[in-house]
């Protein structure tokens, strides 16, 4: 065993990096190291506990002293026990995302406690801002110039906000998650006998997944060390993918800079993925340049080799997917052994309306179901309104949106509504003043008004209904209110797209309504099964692994996306969708797609495609499937409605 000082552990994919850690902390032990002397950061409590329970198993004898967890959780408890230095009470509560929102909250409406002339940033934009400057080490107004550009004429008031909210935790003696690293730095750095302290008890700290961190985590890391400088760092570059909340690439590529004298050791024999499916994943994590390189090297024999679908349209290639998928099935592959990845949550739309088509159950890694987001809801709110506007949950849905419309305001507006014969025509006659209303939401009424009159004359086009609802204020809610507001955006313009293959509001109301809510029934292999098919975010979906990948839309502006601003980390996030795959894989991309005028422009294959050597695939042209007639379908039966309905069979 290396006998210590800083090492660098570069695990490819598949490569049994947790084998590694855990056989490095058993060999310390055997090696007399007590168990409190070890330090072991992870970016997930059920990571820590399950390495420290092989670990157990391995060593025979309880390892429970031994310091284990995410950062997050280790940086708790010794707050706990230093955090009077810094002026808190050991007592301190620990604020989570929506109570930091809340508070948030409350301290932007102490700095701008009437309406201000603007739209600025809402509770949420505001945590997510706080929250990148705090791990980023960036100053405020370079992440909002590069990440919230809309709001870079309101630093002043943002740092106000920001410096308001301090003052409010600090009163009610509370640290939110960033507070935890951020504290835990402060206090080794303004008190030098805690940090010798901890430098003699943790004489050797072990980080999991180092590509991972952030600037904050990675100078906690350094700062935490003593003299021998025992640090073992476990990662791979190729599997940075996490820039967009904080993750700093260069911890990883410059750790033998800050470490001239530290031991590298490359693991490349991959045990999960068959030969062909790693040539490919070599072969495109090549082209990188700023790396480490490697080649990985596959344990199991031979496998098919990964094949590049090119499907007519998205609407084929969902089509394709769910086919296959059945074939899947028939061969004996069970469902929850199938994922389909993509690179944002937009791209998985044609795919749920095809498998609820087909009754195969799925469940989304990541985050809701795509018709059941927010802010997909909020504008379907708007066009159901429209379609009916006896929808009192659509019309309050909608007309909250709106600044200074609250609850009871937006119930007495219904209440006009209600009684009137033509609720969409009378929507513009109202009279604020005889509502009661006051100036902002008496604005915000006629808004409201002349949004759903524009909307009334776009009802044969609901993809444009849907871009109407966003050039009438809806993208700037997004922008305001949402975190991660970019890809919520991406989102929207792909349902006006899919809004865009119907011809009237109905017909694309009914298609979103009448999705099934699926229970695996009918497709579980046995009783008793739930098996679903996955599908996710391919950052969603590292460290997991699956029989059958698809990967979707592998096509330029899609992915890698229109506006990346680094394509060596859009290059690493195809890396990682490649090698989640154990025995086969299908990349495929759409040759046509419908553009916002309702034209089919031709896509290009994404490049991380066109770069592989044709070798390595087998290459698949679909063609556009004919349309069966519909089936006839038998005459109703003798079903009746309860005593308790009016009349005889209306409802």
């Amino acid at each position: 065993m290396h006998p210590g000082g800083p090492m660098l552990v570069l695990a490819g994919a598949g490569s049994g990096k947790t084998r590694t850690v855990v056989y490095r902390v058993a060999r310390l032990l055997e090696d007399g190291v007590e168990p409190t002397a070890i330090l072991l950061l992870t970016f997930t409590n059920r990571a820590a506990r399950e390495m420290l329970q092989r670990v157990g198993e391995l060593v025979g004898r309880d390892v429970g002293r031994i310091m284990g967890g995410t950062f997050h959780s280790v940086g708790n408890r010794l707050l706990r026990r230093f955090g009077d230095r810094l002026g808190y009470p050991a007592s301190y509560n620990i604020l989570d995302r929506e109570d930091s929102r809340d508070l948030m909250a409350a301290a932007l409406a102490d700095v701008v406690p009437r309406t201000p002339d603007r739209r600025l940033p809402g509770a949420a934009v505001l945590v997510e801002l706080y929250s990148l400057v705090i791990n980023t080490g960036r100053p405020l107004s370079e992440v909002l110039a590069a990440r919230f550009p809309q709001f870079a004429a309101d630093e002043e008031v943002v740092e106000a906000v920001f410096r308001r909210y301090l003052e409010r935790k600090r009163a009610a003696q509370v640290m939110d998650y960033d507070d935890l690293l951020l504290n835990w730095l402060l206090l080794l750095r303004q008190h030098g006998d805690v940090r010798r302290q901890l430098a003699a008890r943790f004489q050797h700290v072990l980080v999991d997944e180092y590509q991972d961190t952030n600037r904050l985590q990675a100078d906690i890391v350094d700062t935490m060390l003593g003299p021998a400088r025992n640090l073992l760092v476990v990662g791979d570059d190729a599997q940075s993918i996490y820039a967009f909340r904080g993750a700093e690439y260069a911890n990883i590529l410059s750790f033998p800079e800050r470490y001239p004298d530290c031991a590298t050791f490359r693991l490349e024999i991959n045990y999960r993925s068959l030969p062909p499916i790693l040539a490919v994943a070599n072969a495109s994590i090549a082209c990188n340049r700023k790396q480490f390189p490697k080649q990985l090297r596959a344990v199991r024999e031979g496998g098919d080799p990964p094949v590049v679908v090119a499907a007519p349209t998205p609407e084929g290639q969902a089509a394709f997917v769910a086919h296959q998928v059945l074939e899947l099935l028939d061969e004996g592959v069970p469902l929850g052994e199938i994922a389909v990845l993509y690179r944002n949550h937009s791209h998985s739309l044609e795919v749920e309306m095809e498998l609820a088509r087909r009754n195969i159950p799925y469940e989304v890694r990541s985050g809701l179901r795509f018709f059941e987001q927010r802010h997909v809801k909020d504008v379907l709110a708007h066009l159901r309104f429209v379609a009916n506007p006896r929808d009192e949950v659509a019309f309050s849905r909608m007309a909250r949106l709106r600044p200074r419309l609250g609850q009871r305001l937006v119930a007495r507006i219904w209440g006009e509504l209600e009684r009137a014969s033509e609720p969409l025509a009378t929507l513009g006659r109202l009279d604020a003043a005889q509502l009661g209303l006051p100036g902002a939401a008496a604005r915000s009424l006629r808004e409201l008004a002349a949004l759903v009159a524009r909307l009334e004359r776009l009802t044969e086009h609901p993809g444009e209904m849907v871009r109407e609802v966003l050039a009438g204020g809806y993208r700037e809610v997004v922008r305001a209110q949402f975190d991660n507001a970019g890809s919520r955006l991406e989102d929207l313009e792909q349902l006006a797209l899919f809004a865009d293959g119907y011809d009237s509001l109905s017909a694309f109301l009914d298609e979103v309504t009448l999705m099934n809510e699926l229970s695996g029934e009918d497709v579980a292999a046995r009783p008793g099964e739930t098996e679903r098919l996955t599908l996710s975010t391919i950052h969603q979906a590292k460290g997991l692994e699956w029989r059958v990948v698809f990967v979707v839309w592998l096509a330029e502006g899609r992915f890698p996306a229109a506006r990346a601003e680094d394509m060596e980390e859009e290059r690493r996030l195809f890396y990682v969708a490649c090698t989640r795959a154990k025995d086969r894989l299908f990349l495929c991309h759409p040759l046509l797609a419908r553009d916002r005028y309702r034209v089919d422009v031709v896509t290009e294959a994404s490049r991380f495609l066109t770069e592989l050597p044709p070798p390595l695939c087998e290459h698949w042209l679909l063609e556009e499937a004919a349309k069966a007639e519909p089936e006839a379908l038998p005459g109703g039966g003798a079903y009746r409605l309860p005593g308790f309905f009016p009349g005889d069979d209306v409802n």
